[in-house]
């Protein structure tokens, strides 16, 4: 089967590449022209989903590669789906491993087979997600945009206490991954270290001094929420914030 992909950008030159690697033929385009397949995947932004639908022509099994959605954006093509991966795309020349990777579909029977076929050559796993796409988009950004921007976060803090700031991504990262991977495998509450954890006030105190002292408060009123979000998950029950 031959795969269309509408959008250059890093989404839509990613998974070409992964998918001709693969052995799968594609064929990459912008706005210049329709694409010639099979399955055509829009990898455009969400406001743009409609347009680039009613540019194609009737044929093909349309999916967008939206996490949010619906698909009857894609109107009038039938049969319509969705696929997306649950996957951060930094770009072609840096192709992330997609063994696993969980990719949500939905759509009618045609197009849940096409994006279900399309999740396989690229060695994902289909999953169907039955509630409020917007919450399950939202989960999305919460573990990973919102994971980047507390990198960046905990880096202006380390930087404040003397290290390049250029260095403090990379030397905080190994810390930061280690703990997404524990939290996965043996489940967040399970695998919280640090001074919540450990009912350690006189740490978090200190914390809370040094980043005022250092001009850090807006760090602070994210660390305050955090701290609190922490405290419930080694206290289910608690509703201090």
């Amino acid at each position: 089967m031959k795969i269309g992909i509408v959008g250059r950008g890093r989404l839509g030159r990613s998974l070409a590449r992964l998918l001709e690697v693969g052995g799968t033929r594609v064929d990459l385009v912008g706005r210049e022209r329709a694409p010639v397949a099979q399955v055509v995947l829009l990898c455009v932004p969400d406001d743009r989903i409609a347009e680039a639908a009613r540019a194609l022509p009737a044929g093909p099994i349309v999916l967008h590669a939206s996490g949010t959605a619906p698909v009857d954006r894609l109107e009038p093509h039938r049969p319509r789906g969705s696929f997306h991966p649950l996957m951060t795309f930094p770009g072609p020349d840096r192709l992330p491993d997609l063994t696993g990777v969980p990719a949500a579909v939905a759509g009618d029977p045609e197009a849940l087979e096409a994006a279900r076929w399309l999740a396989g050559r690229l060695g994902m796993r289909a999953i169907e997600v039955s509630g409020d796409r917007r919450l399950y988009h939202a989960s999305a950004v919460i573990a990973g945009n919102f994971a980047t921007v507390l990198l960046a976060e905990a880096a202006r803090v380390l930087a404040a206490a003397g290290v390049p700031l250029e260095d403090a991504p990379g030397l905080l990262a190994p810390l930061a991954l280690q703990s997404l991977r524990n939290a996965a495998l043996d489940g967040p509450a399970g695998s919280l270290t640090g001074p919540v954890a450990r009912g350690d006030e006189g740490t978090l105190q200190g914390h809370r001094e040094a980043l005022v002292e250092a001009g850090l408060a807006d760090v602070l009123a994210l660390y305050e929420p955090l701290t609190g979000a922490a405290r419930r998950l080694v206290s289910p029950g608690s509703s201090e914030v």
